[in-house]
């Protein structure tokens, strides 16, 4: 496994720390009642940095890597998966770096450093999940800004962001051989707490991923100023795909803090629970479970600090980025399941948090690309059929 520097183990043990006295405490609140993340935990997680993880140190963020970032990820995703993710909503635009213009990056990413300035991604519709090529959406000049109209799906914080990062396409015609050209990126700024002009929404109800509300969007000639384009006209294809890699090492650091959590909640209940006499902790269909999902856990830890490695160093590695992502997910699934086993029928209710790390849990087999996407990625590379 990579070794971890002392910085790195600071930031580590910073955000164990936070997780353990803040985040943790209202996620155990929060979640059973479906309450959103409150507004004094952002400003606490941007006092913090982490909002500016991967941002460049000349616009105010720490300028760290990816390895950092995962580390954070993690260790936030042992109190709540949602407020792990809630940092990307200030790393987001790190992959549209390179294709953001000088004036864009002095005036966004400051902000967004800061904790001022979380987006929020639309990209998903209702007929482009994994086929993100297929989508419908139209952008349309008009005068010195972009009309845009269409549905989207998926959406994650439209209410609560400073902006969304919308795609839609701008080409003619679409080429059946080239689906992917002639989509671009806006950038949809907004009131915090409000939709955009010309939009409107409604909630997605879910089974987990609670502390933020999920959006299915209509947007109805939604204007957008022409310099809120990112990057080139017809290259946001690109743009969406720019940063993947770090995005499912980020998924699959959140996947190994649920997972981490699962086997928390399970040693200590194990340790607790009495049957015949005895700790249940003393039975070996007890300490086997154990035993196995630390080790699970241990491997998926150590593949992600690889890849994380792979991309600070610049090091193309998509198919491990896919690699890490499935098996993280996979076994975060697997991993909590068994947690749950542990508590037994304590372990099915909700006076129990285990329930929650493997409702979470589940949901990392789905988004950033579903496993079955992730091992045609996978298989594409290693058969040279990409």
């Amino acid at each position: 496994m990579t070794e971890l520097t002392e910085e790195q183990r600071l930031i580590q043990e910073s955000a164990r720390t936070f997780t353990r006295e803040v985040v943790r405490p209202l996620a155990d609140k929060l979640d059973p009642v479906k309450g959103e993340i409150p507004r004094e935990l952002i400003e606490q997680m941007a006092e913090l940095g982490y909002f500016g993880i991967l941002i460049p140190e000349e616009y105010g963020g720490l300028g760290l890597g990816a390895l950092e970032y995962c580390l954070v990820a993690e260790e936030l995703a042992r109190g709540w998966m949602s407020v792990a993710s809630m940092i990307a909503r200030g790393n987001a635009l790190i992959g549209s770096l390179k294709a953001m213009t000088p004036e864009q990056k002095s005036v966004y990413l400051p902000r967004m450093a800061q904790g001022d300035f979380l987006g929020a991604f639309s990209l998903s519709e209702p007929d482009a999940g994994s086929d993100v090529a297929n989508i419908s959406c139209r952008a349309k000049r008009v005068g010195d800004e972009w009309e845009i109209t269409g549905n989207k799906y998926w959406c994650t914080f439209a209410d609560g962001a400073d902006f969304i990062m919308v795609f839609a396409r701008t080409g003619a015609e679409v080429d059946p051989k080239a689906r992917h050209k002639g989509i671009s990126a806006f950038m949809v700024e907004k009131p915090r707490g409000q939709l955009p002009q010309g939009v409107s929404g409604s909630p997605i109800p879910k089974i987990g991923y609670f502390g933020w509300t999920t959006w299915e969007l209509a947007l109805d000639k939604c204007r957008v100023p022409a310099a809120n384009l990112i990057g080139e006209e017809g290259k946001g294809f690109y743009l969406a795909t720019a940063g993947l890699e770090t995005a499912r090492a980020h998924t699959a650091a959140r996947s190994i803090g649920l997972a981490q959590a699962g086997l928390d909640d399970a040693i200590a209940y194990s340790k607790e629970r009495r049957q015949f006499g005895q700790q249940i902790a003393s039975f070996q269909a007890i300490r086997f479970k154990i035993a196995s999902m630390a080790t699970e856990i241990e491997a998926a830890r150590a593949l992600m600090y690889s890849v994380c490695s792979k991309i600070d160093s610049g090091v193309r590695c998509d198919k491990e980025a896919s690699m890490v992502k499935l098996f993280a997910s996979e076994m975060s699934e697997r991993v909590t399941s068994e947690a749950l086993q542990v508590l037994g029928g304590g372990g099915y209710t909700t006076l129990n948090q285990v329930e929650r790390h493997w409702r979470d849990a589940r949901l990392t087999k789905i988004f950033e690309g579903t496993s079955e996407i992730q091992m045609r990625i996978i298989s594409d590379h290693l058969l040279g059929r990409g």
